[in-house]
Parts: structure tokens; C-alpha cells; sequence
């Protein structure tokens, strides 16, 4: 089914955060774990490594000395942005609809 797909690529706590990051450029290993707040380095490699098998971000090497690694969405990667918004948009709705219901009582 389509939407297990989905689920199966974007499933767990940090990749749509980590595509949210990249959203606004590339960004370096390190700036991706000091934007994404709480991520261990193990977990951050985990999920960049499964994210480019899954074609959404690309790595780059730069040869500078040290060598830099880049990563960035792909054009793959950022058709997910839509879906994000929608996601936004419906957690804040329910963010709402929770705390009215708490008050309710």
C-alpha cells in the first residue's frame, strides 16, 4: 500500500525534523545536530544514511582541509515539504482541539 511507503521513509522521531532543517539549505553534519535538538550523533548518521538510500538528500565532500561534508534535499527530497505543512497545520489543529477538551473538563 502507497501509504506504508510513506510511513516506511519518513518513520521515526528525526527525519521529518531533519528535513524541515534542510529545508532552508545545505547544512553540515554538525549544524544539523546542533539545529536538531536532542539527536544523538549515532542516531543523526543512522537517519542521514537511510534518507540518501531513500533519494531524499544528497551527500557532497568537500575537499577542504579538513574535508567538509555537505547535506542537502534533493528535488525528491523537497517534494515532502507540502506534506510537512499539512502535517503543521493538522498538529496545531490538534494541539487546539486537546486543550480545549482539557478545559471542557
Amino acid at each position: 500500500m502507497a501509504v506504508h511507503d510513506a510511513i516506511d521513509v519518513l518513520n521515526g522521531k528525526w527525519k521529518i525534523t531533519i528535513i524541515t532543517c534542510l529545508l532552508f539549505g545545505p547544512r553540515r553534519y554538525s549544524e544539523i545536530m546542533r539545529d536538531v535538538k536532542g539527536i544523538s550523533g549515532k542516531v543523526l548518521s543512522r537517519e542521514l544514511k537511510e534518507m540518501e538510500i531513500n533519494l531524499l538528500i544528497s551527500r557532497s565532500v568537500i575537499s577542504t582541509q579538513p574535508i567538509t561534508v555537505s547535506y542537502s534535499l534533493t528535488d525528491y527530497g523537497t517534494s515532502v515539504q507540502p506534506i510537512i505543512t499539512v502535517l503543521s497545520e493538522w498538529g496545531q489543529t490538534h494541539r487546539k482541539q486537546i486543550s480545549k477538551k482539557t478545559k471542557d473538563r
